[in-house]
This record gives C-alpha cells, structure tokens and sequence, in this order.
C-alpha cells in the first residue's frame, strides 16, 4: 500500500491511503489519524490500511478524492531519529578523489535533523547563497520496533516504509576535507521526502535484497542531474544500516535510516572515469569535473533554482511521487552575504 500526509493544520497532519498509480487518495479516519499512530501499532493498524487500499486501487471507495501532492506534509512529518547512510560507496570515493589522499572514509551512519521534515514540494529557505547549498537525492527506510543487537535480517523485517528523499546539505558549514561527505550538524539543516510512503510489498520485483530497484531522475532547472540505478550501486542494504543503528541500542518504530546520494559507479574509457548516467548531488557532478578537469565547472544550487527528484519502476511509473522544490531566502529577514 502506499501512504501520505495532508496538511491539516498540525505538525503531524492528517494520514491518507493513496492508490497505486497515485491518481486517487482517502483519508484514513476511523483506522488511525496520524502516521505515527500506525507505526505504533502496526501489526492492528496495517490490515486495516490495506483493506482500504485495497477498495481505493478498486475504485470503490466511496469518498475517495483526486491526489494532491502539494497538499502534503512528509510522509512522516518528525520522527524520533533520523540517521543517514553511505551505502554507495561509489559517492564518497569519488569525493575523496577529488580531495586527495588525506580525506577520510566517510562513516556508515550519521545522525540527521528529525524534529521537522520537509514536504516535497516546500521551498528550501537558505539564509546565504554562499552556503554551497546541495540536496543529496537518496531513499530512506521507516523502521518499525527493533531490540538492541538485531541481526541484518531481523532489521529487514522491520523495514516498514520505503520513501524517497532528498537530504539537504550546506557544504561551505561542514565540509573540511577531513570529512568529505559528512560535516557539522548545521550542514544538515532539513530533509525532504517524496509525498508517498511506500510498503515493501508494493514494490513487487522492485524490492530484491533489501534494496529498492528502479531509476532514480535528478533534474536542476529542468536539466539532468542525475539518471541513476538505485539498487545496482547500494553495497550496504537497508538491513544492514538498521542493524548497524540498533548495534547498541533499542529502535523504536517510526525511527528512519536513509541511504546517502545515489550513485553508479563510473567505467574507465580511454583512461578516465566515465559517468554515463550521472549524479544524486552537486557534490559528486563538481567532484568529477575536478578528477577529470582539475576544478569543478558546476555551481552549487542557488536561490530560484529548482530540484526535481523522482524514481520511476520499471514499468515507467512513479513509485513515490515526485520531490519538486525550490531554492529561496528566508522571508523577512535580510539573507547572510555570500562569503
């Protein structure tokens, strides 16, 4: 089934089944008004999704309405963790390429902002365009309860939810070359996920291996970014990330795990390294072009600038919905002067 948050009004929303094809959507009232609330109990709660998924995908449910992904919150819209991922680790090796010998691995989990998502279609307010402002396109995970010391495969039966994200980073606050895909926590100051939350079961052959499989599309300004296998590169599955998150202690439902920036290897072509179907982020397009060309060519996102991400199955239709945002200063408040 697939699941979304409208806005209501509340910092939690209003939670809604929507069908398959992400053209109709019914609100989940009398089975449980919050997101949170079926994670809590899910085992109680998801059968009664489902049997409203059901009738909605039917076209019999009787007060069904059209699907607005601009009337949505985050799926979940806070959470009480949020650790982010590098399961490509094509991404992090580019970057430290282009950085040199001395820059370090990047770690396999760090801990994200939580306490307010984005929706996918809520501008993303910078105060300075001198930030080096970067959304890093990837997927997440919802957990449900894990104990402490849950092995990988007991992680992935407690997958829940499958989302599409778009994590936010300001890389002129973080990076420092000893670090290079990961800085500061004030580098890491929102993220957004697409409108739809997506059981595992939904995806049919598209979730083998504990791996979401289909195209993921990047686009700035309307161009390509990014046109990248999402299952092919991930090295470490979403079992695995929630293991290494529940190695020491408890996980508690609704707590998310995300996979970092999407990213295909490059094939070496007459002695260098070709990357045919691009990039989930600026960082990996500017580290590139200094690996081949000695300095990146590509400028970091700036305000009016427009993100779209979206990952398409393999019938060529959207999984989650679309994260379509832009980039803008806050309103109000006198932006801080490019440094």
């Amino acid at each position: 089934m697939k699941l979304a948050t409208y806005k209501d009004g509340s910092r939690d929303g209003q939670l809604v089944v929507v069908s398959r094809d992400l053209a109709t959507a019914h609100f989940a009232t009398g089975i449980a008004a919050r997101m949170q609330q079926a994670l809590d109990d899910w085992g109680f709660i998801a059968p009664q999704l489902q049997d409203l998924s059901e009738t909605l995908n039917h076209g019999k449910a009787r007060h069904a309405f059209p699907f607005d992904a601009r009337r949505c919150m985050a799926p979940l819209p806070r959470a009480g963790q949020w650790a982010v991922g590098a399961a490509y680790p094509s991404h992090g090796e580019l970057l430290r390429q282009a950085q040199g010998a001395a820059a370090a691995a990047d770690p396999l989990l760090v801990q994200g902002a939580s306490d307010g998502f984005l929706g996918p279609c809520d501008p993303i307010v910078v105060a300075s365009e001198g930030w080096a402002v970067d959304v890093e396109a990837g997927l997440a995970a919802v957990a449900g309860d894990l104990p402490a010391g849950a092995t990988p495969e007991e992680a992935l039966d407690g997958v829940r939810l499958l989302l599409l994200a778009g994590d936010v980073r300001l890389h002129a606050l973080g990076d420092d070359g000893a670090a290079s895909a990961y800085g500061l926590v004030q580098a890491r100051p929102a993220t957004a996920f697409g409108p739809v939350a997506v059981t595992p079961d939904e995806l049919g052959e598209g979730w083998q291996g504990g791996r979401v499989h289909g195209v993921l599309q990047v686009a700035c300004n309307g161009r390509k970014l990014g046109l990248c296998d999402a299952g092919a590169g991930m090295a470490v599955h979403f079992g695995q990330l929630l293991a290494q998150l529940a190695r020491t202690r408890p996980v508690r439902a609704g707590a998310l795990v995300g996979t970092g920036p999407v990213a295909d290897r490059g094939d070496e072509r007459n002695g260098r390294t070709e990357w045919p179907r691009g990039f989930g982020c600026i960082a990996g397009k500017r580290a590139m072009e200094t690996v081949q060309d000695g300095q990146p060519a590509t400028g970091w996102l700036r305000w009016g600038d427009t993100l779209r991400i979206e990952l398409k199955g393999r019938d060529g239709q959207s999984v989650f919905g679309a994260i379509d945002h832009a980039i803008a200063p806050p309103a109000g408040l006198h932006p801080v002067p490019a440094t």
